[in-house]
């Protein structure tokens, strides 16, 4: 509920932007050596980019083919848990599917976001299933608009009530 506060502050404040990257890297710490950084906040979409740095690079000096796919992960798990309150819905990674175009050697983008259409079809299969999977497509460009990947993100949706936790 906070995290949806502060991404709609942060989507006309710095401040708020600022504060939104240092609340994602202490709640999602398995990402925090990628240093994603959320650049943008629109009104169904969001921007983030992963910096060129030794910690993203891989053998050959492009950014890492995981490090890809963990951004493509990112961004659209952001968006969904945006548009579905995680105290509501339980959001999991089901697969992913990369394919690389063009190796990524500066700062690199990611786009995505979850229109009122999309939100909307969710909630309707959920209303007649006790969980949904949506596969989202992402991808990635560097600051001169090359087509660095397209990830092909599935994720399941289900309602923390239809949930059944074996201990």
């Amino acid at each position: 509920m906070r995290l949806n506060s502060i991404l709609d502050k942060a989507k006309n404040n710095s401040f708020y932007l600022f504060l939104l990257n240092l609340v994602l890297k202490r709640i999602i710490p398995y990402n925090a050596p990628h240093r994603f950084k959320v650049e943008k906040v629109y009104d169904e979409s969001l921007e983030v980019s992963i910096p060129f740095i030794k910690k993203n690079k891989n053998h050959i000096n492009g950014i890492h083919a995981c490090a890809l796919a963990t951004l493509c992960e990112y961004v659209s798990g952001l968006s969904l848990a945006r548009a579905l309150p995680p105290e509501s819905y339980r959001l999991i990674l089901q697969t992913i599917h990369v394919d690389y175009h063009y190796q990524g050697k500066t700062k690199l983008f990611a786009r995505f976001g979850i229109d009122e259409q999309k939100l909307n079809e969710i909630i309707s299969l959920l209303k007649e299933n006790d969980a949904v999977v949506k596969e989202y497509s992402v991808s990635i460009f560097d600051i001169s608009e090359n087509h660095i990947c397209t990830g092909i993100i599935t994720w399941q949706v289900k309602e923390w009530s239809k949930v059944n936790v074996k201990a």
